[in-house]
């Protein structure tokens, strides 16, 4: 079974969200997202300042088997994102809810995250 931790929400496409403070949220992939992509091998990351609406595609990770979108969970503003990544992509792999992050946004609205499931909602999505 893929880690899904608690303290975390997620979304349907598999984006986990970390709400930190001042409005900022961290957001990443799943541990069961990474797994079904295999070894990564190159991450476009979003644009700093970049205004993002619900659900838009904002970044691609990519493996030796497919690219795949990332989409922007809620609303907000690109204020971070994880340089590291650019010379490390297997970091998602390793640790996809710590080193492996892929960006911060300075929410919209901070009731959207509300909207998000949390630990126990997303591990049903993922039984058969």
């Amino acid at each position: 079974m893929s880690e899904v931790p608690a303290d975390l929400k997620y979304t349907e496409s598999h984006e986990w969200i970390q709400v930190n403070d001042g409005g900022v949220v961290t957001i990443g992939i799943t541990d069961l997202a990474q797994a079904a992509l295999g070894d990564l091998v190159f991450v476009e990351l979003p644009e700093i300042d970049t205004e993002l609406d619900a659900a838009d595609a904002c970044a691609v990770v990519e493996s030796v088997k497919a690219a795949s979108d990332i989409y922007a969970p809620i609303a907000g503003t690109v204020v971070a994102v994880n340089e590291l990544l650019a010379d490390e992509p297997e970091k998602i792999n390793d640790e996809p809810y710590v080193d492996g992050w892929i960006f911060k946004l300075k929410v919209a609205d901070s009731a959207s995250v509300d909207n998000l499931m949390d630990a126990s909602s997303y591990s049903e999505t993922l039984v058969d």
